[in-house]
């Protein structure tokens, strides 16, 4: 019997972009590679690659890159992985201190194989970046850590200026985009990163064009903000192979200009809203936008 094959809609025009290129792309590129190092824009298939590469700008994969998880949109490798590197925030560190990083951005795939889920290795990577640079901000991009709270803490302790966690889709999808997360926990997540480092930042993102809803995504933001979320990106999803979820629909650049107002008109202090938008996208200037409200409030 045929397998059945999910059709694969051409992209609209606003999501095309050249494919990457440039000295400084390949000298970053090449960089990660002698330093063992793995990138979310890499693994992840994002757009923006090219953009942020060659700005200088680059988002962290630690804990190796393979993911206990197979979430139904994400490209990185799921499986079995590796032993934790005790040395990876030192090679970490080095890169950011070779780059002369003013602002870096730490994710990492799920250890759901390891207590702690890594939170240990997220924290070293925190103040190994700061002994070696103390001018570059660190925002981290963390998994759940299936709610272990005493991994969170160990996250907070070490004072990032940005914890970011996304709730990626509504409610109603999780069972099929996010099969082993659990919507509660997200937000649990986001309240209590709060609660643990008032002075650190909390965000999420979300992905449109997965099959919901205007009201469910509108009900999410606001979910968001009264689990004291400050921070949001609202992108494009895009279907990375013929494996994963197929997209419902586009959305056209105009319906992210309104999913913007609509998140600052619920309380969000800084949206960042567009077909291309991801995690990490003009991460710095979110986190300085968090920062001068606090300013301004208080």
């Amino acid at each position: 019997m045929a397998t059945k094959v999910r059709p694969r809609y051409p992209k609209p025009a606003w999501l095309k972009v050249r494919a990457p290129t440039g000295d400084r792309f390949t000298g970053l590129k090449r960089l990660m590679r002698t330093q063992s190092l793995h990138t979310v824009c890499e693994e992840a298939r994002c757009p923006n690659i090219g953009e942020c590469w060659n700005d200088g700008h680059a988002t962290f994969m630690i804990l190796g890159d393979t993911c206990t998880r197979a979430c139904g949109f994400c490209a990185v490798t799921s499986g079995r992985p590796g032993e934790l590197d005790p040395l990876e925030p030192l090679r970490l560190a080095a890169a950011v201190e070779r780059m002369g990083l003013d602002y870096c951005v730490i994710t990492s795939v799920n250890r759901d194989d390891v207590p702690d889920g890594g939170a240990s290795v997220f924290a070293g990577c925190i103040r190994a970046v700061r002994r070696v640079r103390p001018s570059c901000q660190v925002e981290v991009l963390i998994p759940d850590f299936m709610g272990n709270w005493d991994a969170l803490a160990t996250v907070m302790e070490a004072r990032p200026v940005v914890l970011n966690h996304n709730t990626e889709t509504v409610p109603r999808l999780y069972a099929r985009v996010r099969p082993k997360a659990r919507y509660e926990r997200t937000l649990e997540l986001i309240r209590r990163a709060a609660d643990l480092a008032p002075d650190v930042a909390t965000k999420s993102g979300v992905m449109v064009g997965l099959g919901e809803t205007r009201d469910e995504l509108r009900a999410t933001l606001a979910d968001l903000v009264e689990h004291r979320c400050e921070l949001l990106t609202v992108g494009q999803y895009l279907q990375p192979t013929r494996k994963h979820l197929p997209v419902q629909r586009f959305y056209h650049p105009d319906e992210f200009v309104e999913i913007a107002e609509e998140a600052r008109a619920l309380g969000f202090v800084h949206v960042e809203s567009g077909p291309l938008v991801r995690s990490s996208y003009h991460a710095g200037r979110q986190a300085l936008a968090a920062s001068m409200n606090r300013a301004r409030v208080g």
